[in-house]
């Protein structure tokens, strides 16, 4: 095997373990022996890779931001209405969420006070610039009633979606989030949708979480 392959496959080793850790037990809680052996790799080869703890909690952090990127880059090319397109990319979130332990322990560094360190923005910032641009798109679209508190509407999903999860960490399985995430999206299409708009919108919701729950 050539050695920057080599290099690559143990670099994504590293993080998927410190990932693993990070999700189940917290950032503070894990030390770096315990990466070294969740990993089975060597001292040696993690400090090859990362000097310090922080550079692993940034690396998967910045692999979250990247997914969550891709997904709103693919929505947007789809050629979707804005709100499809901001459901959608929440459901994307969540099957990350539910099949891989990298985005879980993101969200978990994210609310548990771990620094980002520019370039890398935080990614609650880049969800409600997110949310804001697409309930404003979905106004204009007449998705969302005319009086739409935008800014008001896409706190309350960011800290609803972030919330569950971490409600959700001590009561129930992962796999339980994307159910939390309809129960989310029912609320809030019915509360802001009009009438004759609720039905397409409650069925994709139903359907979304459907395709992640038979994974």
């Amino acid at each position: 095997m050539p050695r920057q392959l080599r290099a690559e496959q143990t670099r994504s080793t590293i993080i998927k373990a410190a990932a693993d850790l990070f999700d189940r037990h917290g950032y503070e809680s894990t030390s770096l022996s315990d990466i070294v052996e969740h990993a089975q790799v060597t001292k040696g080869a993690l400090y090859f890779h990362f000097a310090a703890k922080e550079d692993l909690a940034h690396a998967i952090m910045e692999l979250q931001s990247h997914a969550s990127r891709r997904l709103a880059r693919d929505a947007d090319g789809r050629g979707y209405t804005s709100l499809e397109a901001l459901v959608r990319i929440t459901f994307g979130i969540a099957r990350m969420s539910v099949e891989d332990p990298v985005p879980r322990a993101g969200l978990r560094l994210a609310t548990g006070g771990v620094e980002v360190r520019p370039p890398l923005r935080h990614p609650f910032t880049e969800w409600l610039e997110l949310s804001s641009r697409k309930l404003l798109g979905a106004v204009k679209e007449s998705d969302l009633h005319p009086d739409t508190d935008i800014d008001a509407v896409a706190h309350s999903l960011v800290c609803f979606f972030v919330g569950t999860r971490v409600v959700s960490r001590s009561l129930e399985p992962v796999a339980r989030q994307p159910r939390r995430l309809a129960e989310m999206w029912h609320l809030m299409i019915r509360g802001m949708v009009p009438v004759p708009r609720r039905a397409r919108y409650l069925t994709l919701v139903t359907q979304l979480e459907r395709e992640i729950r038979v994974v």
